[in-house]
């Protein structure tokens, strides 16, 4: 009887904590593969675990960081900040939060993309399921977001998991799936850049 080799989707369905190192590894440095093995529907909780595992781990170590006063405030997770210099209470308080603020974060992330999915893909796309395990997944990069600096420049490849599990799940081209996960931040810019010009026209006329 021959050894059966692990595939992606036995992650998907295994223990995530006993998996978890090895999760990590595949995502990071065989992301195409990974996402292709993965089933596109299915339950939730594992991947969810897993993006937990990930917003916790870089939670902890950010506020360790902080409270050895290195660095200023950064970002952990979807969007979880841990201030500059925090104290032991508020280390303590933000490692107890971070799992809610992921757990939030995923969903929302999840959502929003899972609507650009149906509105860019279309009627073809694997469903939601598909959709939230990209999102869940691609949260390995909390691992590395509390880095000052050097964080968010390993951050963005995050952006490049996103698009890689955006076109392998839902079976799309390279291009579609990086307008789904670019468009948000071109939203966010465009109406910030709005802000700022309406600010200045009132400003402007204000002493005129």
């Amino acid at each position: 009887m021959g050894v059966r080799r692990t595939s992606e989707a036995d992650y998907d369905l295994s223990n995530p904590i006993e998996s978890f190192a090895d999760v990590v590894r595949r995502v990071v440095f065989h992301p195409v593969r990974f996402f292709a093995g993965l089933p596109r529907r299915g339950s939730l909780l594992n991947p969810l675990v897993f993006a937990l595992i990930c917003t916790e781990i870089g939670a902890i170590l950010g506020g360790l960081l902080s409270l050895a006063r290195v660095g200023g405030a950064f970002v952990t997770g979807y969007g979880f900040q841990v201030s500059e210099n925090e104290g032991l209470g508020e280390f303590i308080g933000s490692v107890i939060l971070a799992p809610i603020g992921g757990l939030i974060g995923v969903f929302v992330v999840a959502g929003i993309a899972h609507l650009l999915v149906r509105l860019v893909v279309g009627a073809t796309n694997a469903g939601f399921g598909a959709t939230f395990r990209v999102a869940a997944y691609t949260s390995v990069t909390s691992l590395v977001s509390w880095i000052p600096f050097i964080g968010g420049l390993l951050g963005l490849y995050g952006i490049y998991l996103a698009v890689v599990g955006i076109r392998e799940m839902h079976g799309t081209t390279t291009g579609k799936a990086l307008l789904v996960v670019v468009l948000p931040v071109i939203v966010i810019v465009v109406l910030a850049l709005l802000g700022l010009l309406l600010a200045g026209a009132m400003s402007f006329s204000r002493t005129t």
